[in-house]
């Protein structure tokens, strides 16, 4: 095979008939991560199925912009179709391009300010609820707070806490059966009636009858809404028609669970990093008293929050939610000194990526002062925690806005405690979350009494 014609090299380790199914099941983030040591692209096998890895930053970032047209989003988002049939977060080709130009003036940086206020009491509710002394399971904690962010903001839904419970506990079913057939895929066993594929069932009806629910209000009460189901609904294609129910259905179910799972477990890593470096406590705290100085948080503050930001962004790089990105090449297309056929199933890391010590120094040490204008910068295309080019998330300015205020809101009123014997593991799911994180709540007012004692 000629130099123009090559193949990516398989990585080590692969056995007969399993090949390397193994040490994925075992620790599949240590396996990603160790994969980067073979160069810029490597295949592995899982059965008789090879699936390519790219590690190089500058190849992601080639097949996410330049070379984009000639891959798909491949298995994993495929499988995400759970969530609604060709909604933004999965769809692919025109019906992607057009999609994603009816939904971007909602996430135009100047509309994403105007959220600010409704992030702000959105999460000043949630917190307002905790007490002296909680020990709160703090992912499902940030899960709910963000779930309700997006709803409020995006939704003008506000839910009881038992619907908004239900909510996330049918979308953390459904992602994590689009994992799992993402990577054991057994298309017979998908359609049994077996009790997992009920309970799948039960999941998807609760939230689609839950979306549904908004959706009607909505088209009630046209004139008391301004948010993404009113932009879905006054939407109209070439010829003058509107988005059928079900499109519109797919686009806030997937909106609502793509928009709720990423800031939820970023923030529930910060808080865990946060809490045991007590100097970054101080530093945030600091801040944090100096820029409201005692004042809601508004928009204006949010300029003024660099360390607060910094530390949101070393939180992405540390505990990127992405582990796993997939693609699927239409044709064969070249990508560095390598080959893809058609159908080639790929994946990319960011995690693995954010880790890598070629590009940062001392990668797995939690240091947000590395993202300081007087620091060196990692090398570009480095850190992309919301993808890039054609497909970048179309609500990465909402996230970041969004985690900003999560984390200066409770730096103003709360230090969270690490639980006593918790220590918490990153675990490949659909994103990267802590095997368990439970915090104990210390009002900060308490705090500062007995300092002055």
């Amino acid at each position: 095979m000629t130099a123009d014609h090559r193949l990516p090299p398989i990585a080590p380790g692969r056995r007969p008939l399993i090949g390397h199914a193994l040490p994925l099941l075992r620790d599949r983030l240590a396996f990603l991560q160790q994969l980067r040591s073979h160069g810029p692209i490597v295949r592995i096998a899982l059965g008789p199925k090879s699936v390519t890895v790219v590690n190089s930053p500058e190849l992601i970032h080639q097949m996410l912009t330049v070379q984009s047209g000639h891959f798909t989003k491949g298995l994993l988002f495929e499988k995400l179709k759970l969530f609604g049939k060709d909604a933004l977060p999965v769809a692919d080709g025109p019906r992607h391009l057009t999609r994603r130009r009816l939904m971007q003036p909602a996430f135009h940086r100047e509309r994403v300010i105007g959220y600010v206020r409704t992030m702000r009491d959105t999460a000043a509710s949630a917190i307002g609820a905790w007490s002296e002394g909680n020990e709160l399971d703090l992912k499902t904690e940030m899960q709910l707070m963000a779930q309700n962010i997006v709803m409020s903001a995006a939704f003008s839904a506000t839910p009881e806490p038992h619907t908004a419970r239900e909510i996330l506990t049918s979308v953390d079913t459904l992602f994590k059966a689009a994992l799992r057939r993402a990577l054991l895929p057994l298309p017979l066993a998908d359609r049994l009636p077996t009790r997992y594929n009920r309970r799948l069932a039960r999941a998807s009806s609760t939230l689609h009858q839950a979306v549904t629910g908004i959706i009607t209000d909505h088209r009630t009460r046209p004139d008391d809404y301004d948010d993404i189901v009113s932009m879905l609904l006054d939407a109209r294609d070439e010829t003058g028609t509107p988005l059928p129910d079900d499109e519109i259905l797919s686009e806030v179910t997937g909106l609502l669970a793509a928009g709720s799972e990423t800031a939820a477990v970023v923030m529930a890593w910060l808080f865990h990093e946060v809490g045991r470096h007590p100097d970054l406590e101080a530093r945030l705290h600091a801040e944090v008293d100096t820029v409201l100085a005692g004042q809601e948080l508004t928009a204006d503050h949010l300029p003024r929050l660099t360390y607060t930001r910094a530390l949101v962004q070393e939180t992405l790089r540390l505990y990127s939610p992405g582990w796993l990105v997939t693609r699927q090449a239409t044709g064969t297309v070249r990508l560095g000194d390598f080959t893809l056929s058609t159908g080639t199933d790929v994946v990319w890391s960011p995690y693995t990526l954010h880790r890598d010590p070629g590009l940062y120094r001392d990668p797995l040490r939690f240091d947000p002062d590395r993202w300081l204008p007087d620091r060196p910068q990692p090398p570009k295309n480095s850190f992309i925690p919301f993808g890039a080019g054609k497909r970048q998330c179309i609500g990465d300015a909402f996230a970041w806005t969004e985690m900003t205020i999560i984390t200066a809101l409770i730096a103003s009123r709360w230090r969270l405690r690490p639980a006593p014997r918790i220590l918490p593991v990153p675990v490949g799911a659909i994103t990267v979350h802590p095997s368990v994180l439970r915090m104990k709540t210390e009002a900060r007012q308490a705090d500062t009494a007995r300092e002055a004692a």
